[in-house]
């Protein structure tokens, strides 16, 4: 399944009924390409279970025109739409595109669960598992930032899930044209001031020239990934059990460097959603190496917190 010519909506209907997806279905509608041929393709596989949840972040004039849009689609399909009003606010060391994806998630689970639905389809696509990956090539990424975007995850309460990974953008748009659905386009999708549009629109056609079957092998490369973290994480969840959580530093620095960072970085995400730059991991291993008294201190900020000795253990302390 990938950017060839021949996809068309039913195609992707079957892709949907490969995935074991409890029902009623929510579909995380956008009014865009990508989650318009996911919503017509769910409405054409599981007609009358299906049901579309708009987030109306109200960031740019356009907003209440998507709903418009969003509004007349689903009354051609009989499908329900839910409009969810969302204003993200973002925390210490967070980034507004953080704070809206947060918030997204959130409203999204919030309104599934409020209507019976335990499972929402996201429209992410393999070009955007690329872009995805290509941002953190970027920014240095370690395993965990590799994996890309998971198939499925679950967040909120809610099981979430992206069936259309292993298809391309170009397909999704041939299968709308081919069945002349019509669909809203997002201007900011063509502003160049953001990283992932100049990706989208200069640096995939050069790969698509030097490397035709980038989507398949980038996104391979993802679910290697994704595999070596999940063993990293088990690993991590084996010696937290010896360690502790919070973990105690004499039992840390009885771990080998690379062990420590493991547990560090696993402790620090899952408990606090926090993930420090290399730098600040690599001081905050050496002041763990050089607390050799009691009396020795360690406090270092990673992300938009710090870590702090607090007695034999380490603390995290988020920024208020």
């Amino acid at each position: 399944m990938n950017n060839v010519g021949g996809i068309h909506l039913p195609h992707i209907a079957d892709v949907l009924n490969v995935i074991e997806l409890a029902l009623p279905l929510g579909i995380a509608y956008s009014g865009g390409a990508d989650s318009t041929a996911l919503l017509h393709a769910a409405a054409l596989r599981w007609p009358g279970q299906v049901s579309a949840i708009h987030i109306h972040h109200g960031l740019q004039a356009a907003a209440d025109d998507f709903v418009r849009h969003c509004e007349a689609t689903c009354a051609a399909l009989g499908v329900p739409l839910h409009v969810v009003h969302v204003q993200a606010k973002k925390a210490g060391g967070e980034s507004p595109e953080d704070a809206a994806r947060k918030a997204r998630y959130a409203a999204l689970a919030s309104e599934a669960l409020a209507h019976g639905m335990s499972t929402v389809a996201l429209a992410q696509h393999a070009d955007d598992q690329v872009e995805t990956l290509l941002l953190a090539l970027s920014r240095g990424a370690g395993v965990a930032g590799m994996a890309g975007m998971p198939a499925e995850f679950e967040r909120f309460g809610v099981r979430f899930v992206r069936p259309l990974l292993g298809m391309g953008a170009q397909a999704i748009r041939d299968a709308l044209q081919v069945q002349g659905i019509a669909y809203a386009h997002d201007p900011t999708n063509d502003d160049l001031a953001y990283t992932r549009n100049r990706i989208r629109h200069r640096l995939l056609p050069v790969l698509a020239e030097v490397f035709p079957q980038y989507r398949e092998t980038f996104g391979r490369s993802a679910r290697n990934m994704a595999l070596a973290q999940e063993t990293l994480a088990q690993a991590a969840m084996q010696l937290i059990a010896t360690v502790g959580s919070p973990p105690k530093i004499s039992a840390l620095q009885g771990l080998p460097r690379a062990s420590q960072g493991n547990v560090l970085r696993h402790w620090l995400k899952t408990g606090f959603g926090a993930t420090g730059s290399e730098a600040q991991m690599n001081e905050l291993l050496d002041q763990i190496a050089d607390c050799t008294n009691r009396g020795k201190g360690i406090r270092i900020k990673v992300a938009g917190g710090f870590v702090e000795r607090h007695g034999a253990a380490l603390a995290y302390l988020p920024s208020l």
